[in-house]
C-alpha cells in the first residue's frame, strides 16, 4: 500500500509540473470522456446499533475506470467501476492473552454519480453505489499463533450487492483527475428482492488519481 501512496504522490507531481507550462487549463465540461484511476482507501466498519465495538481503519487499495457524460456545461452523470479494498483492525485481550485481527473485504463497487461543474477545474459529484463482495479475508494473531481465513463470494445475481451512497470532488487540471470521495453503507440488497440493514457497516475515504483521455 506504500508503494501505490508514493506512486500516486510521484504521478501527481509530474503531471502537475508538467500542466504547470500551461497558463491555462483545458475547459472538458461539455466532452464525453473516458478516464482510468488508481489509489487507495482508508475504510473502517461502525455499528449501526451502537453498541461497544471499536474498530481501527486499515488502507486498501482502489482503481477502475470512469465515463464523465454531459448534459451541458454545468452538470452531467459520471458512472464508474472500481476494484475497491475495504476493511478493519480491531485487537484486544481474551482470557489474559493479546490477540488482533486484519478484515480485507474485496469489492467490484460500481457508483452512479451525478455531477455538478461549476467550473473547470472542480465536479461535484454525489449518488448511489452498488457493491458486489467478491472476497473477504481475515488475519489472526493470537499470542505467538498466525492464521488466515479466506472466503470467495459468487456474484452471479446482479441483485445481490449492499447500497451505499458516496459523494466527493475531482479536480480537473487538463487531462490529470484527481479525486477525493467518502462514502458508506446504507443497506444489502439479497438475492430474493429482500433488503436488510447490516449491523457493521462500512465506511470509507478514497484519494485517487487519473488520466483522462
Amino acid at each position: 500500500m506504500k508503494k501505490v501512496i508514493i506512486m500516486i504522490a510521484f504521478v501527481t507531481i509530474a503531471v502537475t509540473n508538467s500542466n504547470a507550462q500551461t497558463t491555462t487549463t483545458t475547459d472538458n465540461r461539455e466532452t464525453l470522456s473516458f478516464g482510468l484511476k488508481i489509489g487507495a482507501n482508508y475504510s473502517n466498519v461502525y455499528d449501526s446499533e451502537n453498541q461497544d465495538f471499536v474498530a481501527d481503519g486499515k488502507f486498501g487499495f482502489a482503481g477502475g475506470a470512469f465515463v464523465a457524460i454531459p448534459f451541458g456545461k454545468f452538470i452531467g452523470i459520471q458512472p464508474e467501476i472500481m476494484y475497491s479494498q475495504k476493511g478493519f483492525k480491531s485487537s484486544g485481550t481474551y482470557l489474559g492473552s493479546t490477540y488482533s485481527m486484519t478484515r480485507t473485504t474485496d469489492y467490484i463497487d460500481v457508483p452512479l454519480l451525478f455531477a455538478v461543474k461549476p467550473i473547470k477545474e472542480v465536479t461535484l459529484l454525489f449518488g448511489p453505489q452498488f457493491s458486489y463482495l467478491m472476497k473477504q479475508k481475515d488475519d489472526f494473531t493470537d499470542g505467538n499463533i498466525s492464521s488466515t481465513q479466506q472466503q470467495d463470494f459468487n456474484n452471479d445475481n446482479i441483485r445481490k450487492n449492499t447500497f451505499c451512497l458516496t459523494g466527493g470532488l475531482d479536480f480537473n487540471m487538463n487531462n490529470l483527475v484527481l479525486g477525493l470521495r467518502t462514502g458508506w453503507d446504507v443497506k444489502n440488497n439479497d438475492g430474493d428482492g429482500n433488503t436488510t440493514t447490516p449491523r457493521y457497516k462500512n465506511m470509507w475515504h478514497q484519494l485517487t488519481v487519473g488520466y483522462r483521455f
